[in-house]
């Protein structure tokens, strides 16, 4: 109820009570000569009558002023009522709202019973479906292990069934040269000369890279002694076709000697990290250092800048080398489980290859063709542009080094079960087997070398000896080199004659 309706009820309440106060007094004037007359016959009780006229008029006042107070009581009443009535349909609205909410809310409470229900169900089919899943694959991981087992067995018979045709080639070899000694002897001088030749590899001498090289001789004498890095010396390699020397150890440095004199003409700075591994562009412009940092790096020659930093491994890089035929390509193998191909002019990776052990060491075989050794006793060969394996053949427990030999006719590997091996690399055979009693390989940093005539292994060992071998004699005897106070880690052979060795304190120059 508005407050104009409100005042609209009082101004009719107060019309009412005047109209009454008036006719009250229209009615006491009309009988006013009639009480008279009646009054004359009682004079005597005119007091008494006149009392009980006040008292009734004091009651009739009594009773307006009730009839007022109630008049008003009414009015409030009434607007409470109104607002009462007013409230309780806001109310009914609200219920109203909230049933149709709640019926909305029922509704999407059956819809996601439902949903519920769906999921619950499809929930128990996928738990079906993992379970038989998960015993398929239980199936096939036994089937997996039998299928490891049977090729284990496999290989370790192909193994020894290689074992044993590398021992009837050499007994084959030997026959042959008793044969050649007994016609050298019946004056037939020719027959051997032709049938070295033929031994050696005639048709190779027509490859692509051949270099005809004078034998070398067998160094005994130790002429340089040169304290070359401080901490120690992890790597050593010759130039191509000179006497400089260069060492990386683990000072952080890269340093280059004359093989000559032994004094050092060159050294190399801004390496982060110990050096692993050294290479040497075919062309002698750059020498690249493998370093424990995760990255390679490479220097000029001549000036000794810096020319690259070779980030992208994520964990140390163990090896390195440089093509024999493209200066411009690297190879690195890390222990993060790839090989990185890398483009020397950019200086960026060309290409990535995943292998699912770790190479210790690897070495261009040809401008396209890369071998390395694995942890898990494996020699791979790998296609450079396709980043796939083409060969691979188990060679040891685990090889620790891979080298190439100067014409590349043979591959040269170490093991960390004191064995050189000798492999065509055409046919991915042993061709020669090396060790001796006190040949113990020197972990995993053992790099042995091949003479640049190819026919004499030289591999440092852990008791500081040099065990050098010849791969025409089949007494299996080597020549022992003594001098070295510790472990000989590297070695490498110059193409002119000297063989460098390296412990963790010295590099010596044999001739």
């Amino acid at each position: 109820m508005t407050m104009v309706e409100a005042e609209a009820g009082k101004e009719a309440i107060r019309r009412a009570l005047r109209s009454l106060r008036r006719r009250h007094l229209v009615e006491e004037g009309a009988h006013c000569p009639a009480i008279e007359a009646l009054a004359r016959p009682f004079a005597a009780q005119a007091v008494e009558w006149k009392e009980k006229a006040e008292k009734h008029e004091l009651e009739l006042q009594q009773c307006y002023k009730a009839q007022s107070r109630l008049s008003e009581q009414l009015v409030t009443e009434i607007e409470e009522g109104k607002a009462s009535k007013a409230l309780l349909k806001e109310k009914e609205t609200l219920i109203t709202t909230m049933q149709t909410e709640l019926e909305q809310t029922r509704e999407e409470n059956t819809q996601l019973k439902q949903s519920l229900e769906e999921k619950t169900s499809a929930l128990d089919l996928l738990i079906q479906e993992h379970q038989a899943v998960k015993a398929e694959l239980e199936q096939a991981l036994t089937k997996q292990k039998v299928a490891e087992d049977e090729n284990r067995n496999l290989i370790d018979r192909w193994m020894l069934e290689k074992m044993k045709d590398a021992e009837r080639l050499n007994e084959a070899n030997a026959m042959y040269e008793e044969m050649v000694l007994k016609l050298k002897s019946a004056g037939v001088g020719g027959i051997q000369h032709n049938a070295l030749q033929e031994a050696d590899g005639i048709i190779r001498r027509s490859e692509a890279g051949y270099m005809d090289i004078m034998e070398t001789p067998i160094p005994s004498t130790c002429r340089i002694t040169i304290r070359a890095h401080d901490g120690g010396c992890g790597s050593i390699i010759f130039q191509h076709n000179t006497d400089k020397l260069i060492s990386g150890g683990q000072d952080q440095t890269v340093k280059i000697w004359s093989a000559h004199t032994g004094a050092l003409t060159s050294t190399l700075q801004g390496c982060l990290g110990s050096v692993n591994d050294l290479a040497v562009t075919n062309d002698n412009k750059f020498v690249i250092a493998a370093c424990s940092s995760n990255k390679l790096f490479v220097w000029e020659v001549n000036g000794g800048r810096p020319r690259h930093t070779l980030t992208g491994h994520t964990k140390n890089v163990s090896s390195v080398d440089a093509s024999w035929v493209k200066s411009c390509v690297l190879a690195s193998s890390s222990n993060d489980h790839t090989i990185k191909i890398w483009d020397l002019q950019s200086g960026f990776c060309k290409s990535t290859i995943m292998s699912g052990s770790n190479a210790n060491s690897l070495a261009f075989i040809d401008g396209d063709t890369l071998c390395s050794g694995h942890r898990d006793g494996h020699l791979r060969l790998w296609d450079i542009r396709s980043a796939k394996c083409t060969s691979q053949t188990f060679a040891h427990l685990d090889v620790s080094s891979v080298s190439v030999s100067r014409n590349r006719n043979f591959i040269l590997t170490s093991g960390k079960d004191n064995v050189h091996n000798l492999f065509d690399p055409r046919t991915m055979e042993v061709c020669g087997k090396f060790k001796a009693m006190g040949n113990r390989v020197v972990s995993s940093w053992g790099r042995p070398c091949i003479s640049p005539d190819e026919n004499s292994i030289a591999a440092g060992a852990n008791d500081g000896s040099v065990y050098i071998w010849s791969r025409l004699k089949k007494d299996g005897v080597p020549t022992i080199l003594q001098g070295h106070s510790s472990s000989v880690v590297s070695s490498a052979w110059c193409g002119l004659g000297p063989l460098a060795t390296a412990d963790k304190h010295h590099i010596y120059i044999w001739t």
